[in-house]
């Protein structure tokens, strides 16, 4: 299994099948997902593709997507 580090360059993540929301726009207003083999979540910005990417374990995106659906992070919009 290949450890993934963040900020390392998305277009290095081996075997990513990158995502993006339905709600993503043509202004490029969107972040891609992608589950890594180990199980990892992976983000990158869909505007600066082969940029640096964050890899988050699964216990980190559900503790995340837990606050973004109980309005933690209202104040970011």
């Amino acid at each position: 299994m290949t450890v993934q580090l963040n900020g390392v360059s998305a277009e290095t993540i081996t075997g990513a099948v990158w995502r993006k929301s339905a709600r993503s726009n043509a202004a490029g207003n969107c972040v891609e997902v992608a589950r890594l083999e180990g199980g990892e979540i992976a983000m990158r910005n869909s505007r600066f593709p082969e940029g640096p990417a964050l890899v988050y374990t699964p216990a980190e995106m559900e503790s995340f997507l837990l606050g973004v659906k109980d309005g933690e992070f209202d104040f970011a919009l």
